[in-house]
C-alpha cells in the first residue's frame, strides 16, 4: 500500500467531474451490526445477521405492498468508498483490474445492490437478511426482487484474479 495514495501498486486513480449529472435522494439508512467497513462481510451471503432498512417517514407510504415479496433488491450509497480508480488491484489477485469487472464499492458511484430474503415489515421499517455494510450506510432504493425476470442461471463472469492486464 503506498503510504502517500492510500493506492495498491497498479492501482490508477483518474480525476473526477467537476460538476453531477444527476441528484440521487436517500430514502433511509441501512442498519447493521458493523460499525466500520472492516468490520462488514464481503458480501451477504457471508453471514445470517438480521439487518434492518429504516425508511424516512417521506417515503413510508411507498412501503405499500412490499411484504408481498420474500426478496428485495437493496440499494445502498457506499458513503466511504473512494471514487476515483479506474484500476483496483484487488487483494485476492494478481495485477490491476478495470473498476467495471469487480464488485468493489471503490468506483466513480458507489453504488451497491444486494438482494435480500424480507423477514418482517413493520411501519416504515424491513427487517431482512442478506446485507454486507457498515451501519448507518445511506438507503438509495428497494424493489422486489423477481426470480423470472432478475435471475440469470447461464450467466457467467470470469473470476478477478484469472486474468491479470
Amino acid at each position: 500500500m503506498n503510504d502517500e495514495t492510500g493506492h495498491r501498486p497498479g492501482e490508477v486513480a483518474i480525476p473526477l467531474p467537476e460538476t453531477f449529472d444527476a441528484g440521487l435522494y436517500f430514502i433511509g439508512r441501512v442498519r447493521t451490526p458493523w460499525a466500520t467497513r472492516g468490520a462488514c462481510p464481503k458480501n451477504g451471503l457471508k453471514t445470517d445477521a438480521v439487518c434492518t432498512l429504516a425508511v424516512d417517514a417521506p417515503f413510508a407510504e411507498a412501503l405499500q405492498n412490499v411484504e408481498g415479496a420474500s426478496h428485495l433488491i437493496v440499494l445502498y450509497w457506499m458513503d466511504e468508498a473512494a471514487r476515483d480508480l479506474a484500476l483496483q488491484r484487488p487483494r485476492h489477485a494478481e495485477g490491476s483490474r478495470g473498476t467495471f469487472s469487480l464488485r468493489s464499492p471503490v468506483r466513480p458511484n458507489p453504488i451497491a445492490l444486494s438482494v435480500v430474503e424480507l423477514l418482517e415489515r413493520d411501519g416504515a421499517t424491513l427487517r431482512a437478511r442478506g446485507l454486507d455494510c457498515r451501519d448507518g450506510t445511506p438507503l438509495l432504493d428497494i424493489k422486489p426482487y423477481f426470480a423470472t425476470t432478475d435471475a440469470r442461471p447461464g450467466a457467467t463472469v470470469e473470476r478477478a484474479g484469472t486474468t491479470p492486464r
